[in-house]
């Protein structure tokens, strides 16, 4: 047991804050596994880094003995700044503020895993940085006019024309109302995903898991970003929703052999 104990540390968790390039305060936890690879963790739309997606790969990673980081997006959780619906691109920033705080301190960021949102701005951040070698994207949307009827009613538009904005009422107790303005909309409704992904490297791996049963982004989404990323691999998670409710164990497990495979990886070429 001592020697189980020896060459496992236990794990040690730890707040970080770090500032974003607009000044904004990023408030994150370090799950310390005594690696100097370290994995990024990034929530997905209304939620933060107690999400439970978040917390279950962070404990998962741990008990593999790798080291992680779950933050909350600007505006979001305990992090500053306003939420905005839209704001992809300002979060693909928030994850660079990360990776460089990371990167100064000699760590070596070998993945950046997101769910949703964060997978959007995960693949938005390998398009424009080229430091990353490996990005996970859970459930992210190939196209982000998807789900904004399911989210908002088919009138969507017309309220928004109407009245300017739209009430998002919060989705759990202790959860905030936003508004989503038409500002916020346009913001997401010009981000092109598959335009954007063509920008990412060939070297840098992308590995998409979808759920089969994911009805707020359905499966197609997973389907064409295969179809325009050259380095990429499918993992479709059958009767999974679009938060792996009832397939959280089968979710972790894959990141976790992901995370051990890239490890190896760079192990070989390194020697």
């Amino acid at each position: 047991m001592a020697d189980d104990a020896q060459k496992n540390p236990p794990c040690q968790q730890q707040k970080v804050i770090i500032l974003n390039k607009y000044g904004n305060k990023l408030v994150g936890i370090l799950h310390e596994s005594g690696t100097q690879a370290i994995v990024i963790l990034c929530h997905g739309l209304r939620t933060s880094k107690e999400n439970f997606i978040m917390t279950n790969l962070a404990a998962a990673l741990e008990n593999a003995g790798i080291s992680s980081f779950r933050f909350d997006f600007t505006g979001n959780g305990e992090s500053e700044g306003s939420f905005e619906f839209g704001s992809y691109w300002r979060e693909a920033e928030d994850i660079h503020a990360v990776v460089q705080h990371f990167q100064k301190t000699n760590r070596t960021v070998i993945a950046v895993v997101g769910h949703s949102k964060g997978a959007n701005a995960a693949l938005l951040y390998a398009s424009k940085y080229h430091d990353i070698k490996t990005i996970v994207n859970l459930s992210g949307s190939h196209d982000l006019k998807v789900g904004l009827e399911y989210r908002f009613g088919k009138d969507f538009r017309e309220r928004l024309e109407r009245e300017g904005f739209i009430e998002l009422k919060a989705e759990s107790a202790g959860g905030i109302d936003y508004r989503v303005t038409e500002e916020s909309l346009k913001d997401r409704l010009n981000v092109i995903m598959l335009e954007e992904c063509l920008h990412i490297d060939k070297e840098c791996r992308v590995f998409t898991v979808h759920g089969g049963e994911d009805t707020l982004i359905p499966a197609v989404a997973a389907l064409e970003f295969a179809k325009v990323l050259p380095n990429h691999k499918l993992h479709i998670i059958e009767g999974a929703d679009h938060v792996y409710t009832d397939h959280q164990a089968e979710l972790a497990s894959f990141v976790v052999y992901v995370m051990k495979e890239t490890l190896q990886m760079d192990l070989l070429n390194a020697s």
